[in-house]
Order: C-alpha cells, then sequence, then structure tokens
C-alpha cells in the first residue's frame, strides 16, 4: 500500500521555528541558505528569516541538497520519525535493511541500490522514485547521512577511537569516514571531539536513544518479559550470536526520564552495532509517531477512548523482523480485517488497543460492538 505523504506547509514549519514547538522535532528540518546549515525545530540559535529558510521532511533530503548537520541542535539527537512513516511498506522494509547496513561498506565493498532492491522484489528505478516521494532523497543519500549521524553520536556519547567510530558507524575504512566529514563540514570528524571530556573507558558502548513522548515504559517492558524476554528490575537484556547479530556479545536496555532510552553493547565485532541498533530501535518500537497514531484511530469511536486512556501504548517488536507488511500494519487476528481497513496504517496499535481494553481476548476473537 502506497500512499503519498501531503506535502510540507513551508510557512506552518517556519511558524513550529518560531516558537521552537517540540512537537514537530523530528517530524522536518529546516535548512538555512545563508549559512548552509540545517536544524531541528527546537533549535536554540536566532530564527533566520523566512526567505532564507526551507523545510525537508528528512536530515539526507537536506544533504543531499548540500547543507550540512547544526553543531549546535544536532539533527541526530532528533526523535527517530518522519512524515514519510506509515504511508509506504516498500520504503519501511528498505529503510530497515539500510539501518542494518545493506549499504555500508564491508568486506565486499558498498552494497547498490540495485541488490537492494532487488531484495525487495522491485526495480531500481522504481525503489529510487519511492524514495525521492516519501524521503526527498536518494537510498545511497538515505544510507550515508544514517552514517555520518550515527558516527556523530558515537563521537559525542563514547570513548571509541576515531578508527572504532568508522567501523561502528559503517563505513568500509577510516580514509572513507574522513573523507566524507571533510567533505559535508569542511573539518575532520576529530574536531567534533576536541575540547570535549572524553567518557569513561567501562567495557562496551553507551549510548542514548531518542524517542517521542509519551511512552508507557511499564506496559512495554510488561509484554516483553510476558513474551519471554530476559527483564529483571525493569532491565531488558539479551545476548547477541553470530548467527543473528553478526557478532558475540550482549545488549541492555534501561529507561530514562526525558525521552530517551539508555543502551548498553558489548560487541565482539563493532561492524555489528549498525544491525544492533535497528533491531533495539524496532523491539521498542522508537520510531512511533504518537500524534499521528492518535489522531488517525481516534476517528473510530470504538477506539477513541482506549487511545486516550492509552497515550504512550507501543508495539513491542520482535528481534528478527518477518518480511512482508510493515510491523505497525500487520493484524494477529484475522477476523478483525473487514473493519480495520479504516484503521490503516496503523492496524497493529489498533488491535493491541482493543486486546489491552479488553473489547478483544485470545478466546473471544469478535469485536465485542456493532459493526
Amino acid at each position: 500500500m502506497e500512499i503519498a505523504p501531503p506535502p510540507l506547509d513551508q510557512d506552518a514549519c517556519y511558524r513550529a521555528v518560531l516558537t521552537r514547538d517540540a512537537r514537530f522535532d523530528g517530524r522536518f528540518f529546516g535548512c538555512v541558505k545563508t549559512t548552509g546549515i540545517y536544524c531541528r525545530p527546537v533549535c536554540p540559535a536566532r530564527t533566520p528569516l523566512r526567505q532564507n529558510m526551507i523545510f525537508v521532511v528528512t536530515a539526507a533530503a537536506a544533504e543531499e541538497a548540500g547543507f550540512r548537520a547544526c553543531l549546535r541542535c544536532r539533527p541526530e539527537t532528533a526523535p527517530d520519525m518522519g512524515a514519510w512513516r506509515g504511508t509506504s511498506n516498500s520504503v519501511s522494509r528498505a529503510l530497515a535493511l539500510i539501518e542494518a547496513g545493506a549499504l555500508d561498506g564491508g568486506a565486499g565493498g558498498e552494497g547498490t541500490t540495485e541488490a537492494l532492491a532487488e531484495r525487495l522484489g522491485m526495480g531500481d528505478r522504481h525503489l529510487r522514485r519511492l524514495f525521492r516521494q516519501h524521503l526527498g532523497a536518494a537510498p545511497v543519500s538515505v544510507a550515508q547521512t544514517r552514517r555520518v549521524l550515527l558516527a556523530k553520536t558515537l563521537l559525542h556519547q563514547t570513548g571509541l577511537s576515531m578508527a572504532e567510530v568508522a567501523l561502528a558507524s559503517g563505513f568500509g575504512s577510516v580514509r572513507r569516514f574522513n573523507e566524507t566529514f571533510q567533505a559535508l563540514y569542511g573539518r575532520p570528524p576529530s574536531s567534533l571531539r576536541r575540547g570535549r571530556e572524553r567518557p569513561g573507558s567501562t567495557p562496551g558502548i553507551a549510548l542514548s536513544l531518542p524517542y517521542r513522548p509519551p511512552y508507557d515504559w511499564d506496559d512495554m517492558i510488561g509484554a516483553l518479559a510476558a513474551r519471554g524476554d530476559a527483564v529483571e528490575a525493569g532491565r531488558w537484556s539479551r545476548v547477541l550470536s553470530p548467527e543473528i547479530d553478526g557478532t558475540d556479545g550482549r545488549v541492555g536496555v534501561e529507561h530514562r526520564i526525558g525521552g530517551r532510552l539508555d543502551l548498553h553493547v558489548e560487541a565482539a565485532d563493532l561492524k555489528a552495532l549498525p544491525g544492533i541498533l535497528a533491531r533495539v530501535r524496532r523491539v521498542f518500537d522508537l520510531s512511533a509517531d504518537p500524534v499521528a497514531i492518535e489522531r488517525d484511530l481516534s476517528a473510530d469511536p470504538l477506539l477513541a477512548p482506549l487511545v486516550a486512556a492509552r497515550p504512550g501504548m507501543r508495539l513491542p517488536g520482535s528481534w528478527t523482523d518477518r518480511p512482508g507488511d510493515a510491523p505497525n500494519d500487520r493484524l494477529l487476528d484475522e477476523a478483525l480485517t473487514l473493519r480495520a481497513e479504516a484503521w490503516r496504517p496503523w492496524r497493529a496499535y489498533a488491535e493491541r488497543h482493543l486486546r489491552l481494553g479488553g473489547v478483544i481476548t485470545k478466546e473471544d476473537h469478535h469485536v465485542r460492538c456493532a459493526a
């Protein structure tokens, strides 16, 4: 199912920037033509004049247009979401593969969009068109932006060496890592760390992953424990395996007040980090857009009170996702299919609300309401 995303209202975006409205953080980025920098809507810097700004839906679109990330508001720390989410299953599947490193450098060189398109069962030209339509950038630009922003996160939050950062963020070599940063920022990546106190040398990598509040952590951690995940004292953990994750090691996640999760990864092979991060984001549904979900599902009078009662409900994701339809639109109960057409693209959220609200149970496969 492909739904064209609505175009950005440039004037509305500017009004959000003027008020530094946190509700729009991660929904779009503002590009300043006079400085060549792109920012989050909440950037503390002085707001440029309207005629000097254009707005795009993704960081990749901004960087492909020649803008570089602001060093004050740090776009890599924005919630991972965008106007494309929920509009294209094909783009969702492609981005999941890119996040897992499908277009990263490696021993065999960088993956190609042709190979990615083949994995998705479509032509390369069609894949590029979908990315332009929904993300405003080509697949290779999306992949490069993901690498760069992850590298910036690692530079700011960890004490990894430059070589380790290059490896962990998906660059094929330190030289390419340095060249990319020099081209984008006009400075080497090491300059982003100068004058900063490097974190301690504790084993593993500690990162904070942002999400958009509200987030019902108790419900999420309870659901993960109920299905058999390792949960102890509110902390989720998983043992990594070479067969699934490409490395031995362990990953742990805890909740932190303020719209973030604390992540700790110990991995024998740092090249596996992008895939591990993508799986953690999927398990904890960090890319959900609660505003869009509430808006769309509340149109159904049956769901409206359930959604209002649980504004921070998320979908517990699987560590190893199956191909096909997007997780947010999957149905476990096929008996709901007819009514659930009106809930697209959030059918899975609607079904979980119905179950948590006691409207349907495992024993009762029918919605107890008038059709």
